[in-house]
């Protein structure tokens, strides 16, 4: 099938939002190239399980196809137009599955050696896109934290070394119910500009408080979906043939009911973190992974206006074979390599939130758990300084969001 053959009943097996959204804009997706289109149904047929700035960015999108005129058409196309495909190609099911479809087509690109031809023509559509489609401004400047070291007594080395030169390192804050302090000013915020899936609580291990405000992921409380997840790709694993690509796209088509999520939860959220857990490398078995690559999505999918992110010791590292069998009565932990892990991590953190808009605008506050240690990154404070003055957690935060 080409794209001008869509019919509205090409869509039936879409879920029901996402089905509205191409059935009313169908004209212009008809007048897509193939090269281009299965990648946009590949995220429009996830919109119903897509946070509200995902969802925003595809309306934004749509939206601007359809306002475009012939000739602005013509132009924004024209390269991604001129890119050929096989009949082979034409002939997959790209309607229902364009994941597969997108998959078979980089392997084609590259054979035939277009490939760089349409990442230059694919890069040439968004940024043209960038610049016509920017998102509404943010109520409130964005607020990352991240919170190492959960059960390290003493570390004689050096912590936040990357974020030090962006902001300023605190040497005397008061540690005492630091991660409380912490918390609550989250809510406060969540509660003083409430937003789905706006403000967000990301814990390694289990879960410091529940706060109704807040989005929270855990790694402790998916452990029976960690588990079900281990089981399965140990299974597949010893199947005949089974190689990594085959068994990622295994994990790919997973969904909460295959991991025995309750179908009565949050599909938005279930989805989610399925996701974290299925396409992310070692977020099964390691808490710190999990920590952070659940921190990298949060951003880079709901670009929430607040996240905390607290690691927890992770396990040491064991073979293979020992760490997929999920004993964690014998796994033995191991607080400085993680650490030492969060420290990396969070500076990851600092990276992805600037990546978001109002970057300008935001603030960072990493923190080592129970110390008297944190470094603020803020516009309002100078780069590469030390301070120290006796503060307490929440009056730090307060200072950098006041």
């Amino acid at each position: 099938m080409l794209p001008q053959n869509l019919q509205a009943e090409s869509f039936a097996g879409y879920p029901p939002e996402a089905r509205k959204l191409v059935v009313d804009n169908l004209t212009v997706l008809k007048k897509l190239p193939l090269s281009f289109l299965p990648s946009m149904l590949r995220e429009v047929i996830e919109y119903d399980y897509k946070f509200p700035a995902e969802r925003a960015a595809i309306d934004r999108e749509v939206a601007n196809l359809a306002s475009l005129s012939p000739k602005d058409f013509d132009l924004w196309f024209q390269a991604l137009s001129r890119i050929e495909l096989s009949t082979k190609l034409e002939q997959v099911d790209w309607v229902n599955h364009p994941a597969q479809f997108v998959e078979q087509e980089s392997a084609y690109l590259w054979s035939s050696r277009q490939l760089d031809a349409f990442r230059t023509a694919a890069t040439e559509y968004g940024s043209r896109l960038a610049g016509v489609s920017a998102p509404e401004p943010l109520p409130v400047a964005r607020l990352g934290i991240g919170v190492i070291g959960q059960g390290v007594s003493s570390y004689d080395g050096q912590l936040f070394r990357k974020l030090r030169s962006h902001g300023t390192l605190f040497t005397q804050i008061k540690p005492e119910e630091g991660l409380s302090q912490l918390l609550s000013a989250v809510a406060a915020r969540a509660q003083g500009h409430p937003a789905p899936y706006g403000h967000w609580y990301v814990d390694g291990g289990r879960l410091a408080a529940r706060l109704p405000a807040l989005t929270s992921v855990s790694y402790k409380a998916l452990e029976p979906v960690r588990a079900a997840l281990l089981k399965r790709m140990q299974n597949e694993i010893s199947r005949p043939g089974m190689g990594p690509e085959e068994l990622r796209s295994s994990m790919a088509r997973m969904f909460p009911g295959d991991l025995g999520m309750d179908s009565g939860g949050d599909p938005v959220l279930d989805r989610f973190q399925v996701k974290v857990l299925t396409e992310g490398s070692g977020t099964q078995i390691f808490s710190t992974t999990f920590a952070q690559w659940a921190a990298r999505e949060c951003l880079r999918r709901a670009q929430p206006l607040t996240l905390l992110v607290r690691y927890a010791p992770r396990q040491r590292q064991k073979p293979m074979n020992e760490m997929l069998s999920n004993d964690s009565e014998s796994a033995e932990v191991d607080p400085v390599g993680s650490l030492i892990d969060a420290d990396m991590g969070v500076y990851y953190q600092w990276i992805s939130q600037q990546r978001l808009p109002g970057s300008e605008r935001s603030v960072f506050l990493a923190w080592f758990e129970g110390h008297s240690q944190a470094v603020l990154v803020s516009p309002s404070l100078p780069r590469g300084s030390q301070s120290s003055s006796a503060l307490s957690l929440g009056e730090l935060v307060a200072l950098a969001t006041g």
